[in-house]
């Protein structure tokens, strides 16, 4: 039976340095020469999905945690925050004095300081992550970002916030009850972002959505994770793989943890089931 792979980005396909190791590109090109398909599965946007991710070869994404979804060039689904919703978000943030970002197909938007308010917090990700000696900028991890843009906006799939406090999570989720409210970069009063998007999407959803319109079983999927927010698509696939640089909620719940993502995690998961030889 040929398998319906669905693999992360961000410490899955890529290491934190936003790095593809070689061997996960031949890996992947491997298994869809062995008639396995192929997608990603990220938090990111379209417009985060560069050139050289689709350079691999895949099938198609699932992004935004599940808001869009494309197979072989087609749009799927694509479910969006209302620009009325927008206003509010971008309006509650400057009034908390939060900065942010927006993420949506077409691009994604820095708020005003956004650019220098998050590289201390985008090393300590780093850091957290075991890449301390890493300097990295805003720049070096979302190079296309586009700051002075139109900050409200009919065609957003999520947002993301630096939290100064978890307190400033609690209050956002408080005053958007009927959006998806979480945080990443850490667990509860250690996470470093806030995010807000569209209530009950999430990967596992998306994927749902996917296999209906392709005529594909769940019993043929097969998903790759490092992070909390893996672990509605690693419960509702029928196989699932914790990369060992992931955390250690997602390693609890995956069927098998392979090794790091520059320790040919991907590739040597993928000789283990079978997908490649």
């Amino acid at each position: 039976m040929n398998k319906i792979i669905f693999i992360d980005v961000d410490g899955t396909l890529v290491n934190y340095e936003n790095q593809i190791p070689a061997s996960a590109i031949e890996a992947i090109r491997q298994a869809r020469a062995n008639g396995h398909l192929v997608f990603i599965c990220t938090g990111r946007s379209r417009a985060e999905v560069y050139p050289e991710i689709w350079d691999i070869g895949l099938d198609g994404m699932i992004g935004g945690n599940g808001s869009y979804v494309e197979y072989h060039n087609e749009v799927i689904m694509h479910q969006t925050i209302s620009y009325e919703n927008c206003v509010k978000i971008v309006d509650w943030l400057h009034t908390k004095g939060l900065e942010f970002y927006l993420e949506s197909n077409s691009g994604l938007y820095g708020s005003e300081e956004f650019e220098t308010k998050a590289e201390p917090v985008i090393r300590e990700y780093s850091k957290r992550k075991g890449r301390e000696y890493l300097r990295l900028t805003v720049k070096d991890v979302f190079p296309d970002m586009i700051f002075g843009g139109e900050l409200y906006r009919n065609d957003l799939n999520k947002v993301s916030y630096i939290l100064n406090s978890y307190q400033d999570y609690i209050d956002t989720r408080n005053q958007f009850p009927d959006l998806q409210n979480g945080t990443w970069g850490g667990a509860g009063e250690t996470a470093l972002f806030g995010d807000i998007g569209v209530r009950d999407i999430t990967k596992a959803h998306a994927i749902d959505v996917l296999l209906k319109h392709i005529g594909a079983m769940r019993e043929q999927t097969i998903a790759f994770g490092d992070a909390k927010i893996d672990i509605p698509m690693l419960e509702y696939c029928s196989y699932g793989v914790a990369m060992g640089n992931g955390g250690d909620e997602i390693k609890k719940v995956a069927d098998y943890v392979t090794d790091e993502v520059d320790a040919d995690g991907l590739k040597n998961a993928f000789v283990r089931l079978e997908l490649i030889n």
